[in-house]
């Protein structure tokens, strides 16, 4: 789950990018030097095109675009997926490659709680490429250690009823798994912070767009 798809949205602007740079660094240099001494030719020139460096680097530019757009389309299929920036917690969701709906969602707050045991936690939304594993409408929260020790509490046994809480989570929530989820919260003025212990939260109205949007398999993006 690392080193995954910063801007894979904007992929179409990234093979673009990488075409300007292969051309600059590879062809131009090739044409300089096929022509050095020779009048300037047009670049579609049949005599330009029966030289064996220009067809070579055309070749090479073909396959670097090819190989591009094959990974781009592996990562926007037709179907619906969503990609949530961390850093501006910022949600996209897309149908078709087309954009959808935007807005705004909260996200891990990177804080660490400690005890005096030994036992941590940082509090980060994982990143990279993860699908819905789950989806689940009125959802429970059981509470982990971490919350209890939070709040200065002892821990109870694993299914304590003080474990089950109701209500917190909005109406729908999504699996992602390890414990992650996408949900709604009470706290509906902290959306756009980064607040959450690692699951990403969002309003009542994005939630529910989300939850019908996406299904079980549905890809998620996080960066």
């Amino acid at each position: 789950m690392n080193n995954h798809y910063k801007i894979f949205f904007r992929a179409a602007a990234f093979v673009f990018l990488i075409f300007l740079i292969i051309f600059f660094n590879y062809i131009v240099p090739e044409l300089q030097e096929i022509h050095v001494g020779k009048k300037e030719a047009p670049a579609n020139s049949a005599e330009l095109k029966k030289e064996n460096a220009y067809n070579r680097q055309i070749s090479q530019i073909y396959r670097e675009v090819q190989g591009l757009t094959r990974k781009y389309n592996s990562y926007t299929s037709g179907q619906s997926y969503m990609v949530i920036n961390t850093t501006d917690n910022r949600f996209l969701l897309y149908r078709n490659k087309k954009l959808i709906r935007e807005g705004y969602c909260s996200s891990g707050s990177y804080k660490m709680l400690q005890t005096l045991e030994g036992r941590s936690w940082i509090f980060k939304t994982p990143k990279g490429k993860f699908w819905v594993q789950g989806k689940t409408t009125n959802p429970t929260w059981k509470r982990p250690d971490w919350s209890f020790v939070e709040e200065g509490l002892p821990v109870p046994s694993e299914n304590h009823n003080s474990r089950f809480e109701y209500g917190v989570l909005g109406d729908y929530a999504l699996s992602l798994g390890d414990g992650y989820l996408i949900h709604g919260t009470i706290y509906k003025r902290f959306i756009g912070m980064p607040v959450t212990h690692g699951c990403v939260r969002l309003n009542d109205e994005d939630l529910k767009a989300i939850y019908n949007a996406l299904s079980i398999g549905s890809k998620v993006y996080i960066f």
